[in-house]
């Protein structure tokens, strides 16, 4: 009896060993099921989603694609902001164009009108000979040489003053001939101050498109990158900027004058 017990004794000691470890896993497995219900659970859709993912490898070459984008359209907006600081200062220098145009224009005007009420004066009295006319010609082809190298007559209106067309009369007399005379160069430079506006509102026109590409660019830029971009001063909406107001006078209708204030850069 004792030898059977002897003998079998070892198998009865690793059948426990046995029985004890697979008591130890299932332990483990129905702790780690109570502890982690899904774990194990097979969920079809789960795989789907995780099949139509897409690769480490092709969330990396997306990253660089969206990086390479948006490093182009920073630059871009970088580009637009300079052009629209550019299209600026344009507008700005066709500004003072206008207002350098209407203050000459101002002073062509009040010219006009003193000589207008000194016409109410008798005209000193000279003998009309051909030499008082020819000295009449030549002093309106001085005068009108003159106002053509200041930049007042038009070269059109000097060639009419050589050409006795166009109301040049060479006989009347010299107080006569400078009235014709600034009342040409007013009309001159009412034309060039109408011209100026026309540049202006040109230049008006181009700034604000440039500042409204520059912000949009700006904006695109925000959306790759995930950051705000600053916005320089100097291309805030133009329409916030008070345009020029308009003034009438007696000869030119609709003449603007003065210039907004512009911010500084």
């Amino acid at each position: 009896m004792q030898s059977i017990l002897s003998a079998a004794l070892p198998d009865l000691s690793r059948a426990a060993v046995i029985w004890l470890t697979l008591l130890a896993v299932i332990g483990v497995a129905v702790s780690a099921l109570l502890l982690r219900p899904g774990r194990l659970r097979l969920d079809p859709g789960a795989r789907i989603r995780r099949a139509a993912m897409p690769s480490q490898l092709e969330q990396a070459q997306e990253e660089r694609e969206q990086g390479r984008y948006a490093q182009e359209v920073a630059v871009a907006a970088e580009r637009a902001t300079t052009t629209a600081q550019r299209r600026r200062a344009e507008w700005v220098a066709a500004q003072e164009a206008v207002e350098a145009a209407w203050q000459t224009y101002e002073a062509a005007e009040a010219a006009v009108r003193r000589l207008d009420a000194a016409r109410a004066m008798p005209l000193p009295h000279t003998t009309r000979t051909p030499a008082e006319y020819a000295d009449r010609e030549r002093y309106l082809h001085r005068a009108a040489l003159d106002a053509y190298w200041r930049r007042e007559l038009s070269v059109e209106q000097l060639s009419d003053v050589f050409a006795h067309r166009d109301g040049w009369d060479p006989r009347l007399h010299p107080v006569e001939q400078e009235l014709v005379l600034q009342r040409a160069i007013r009309d001159n430079l009412a034309a060039r101050h109408a011209a100026a506006r026309e540049q202006e509102q040109a230049a008006w026109r181009a700034a604000e498109l440039a500042v409204a590409a520059a912000r949009s660019l700006r904006e695109e830029a925000h959306a790759a990158t995930g950051r705000r971009v600053a916005e320089p001063a100097s291309v805030l909406p133009l329409s916030e900027v008070a345009r020029p107001s308009v003034e009438q006078t007696r000869e030119n209708a609709v003449i603007a004058r003065g210039r907004a204030t512009v911010p500084a850069f």
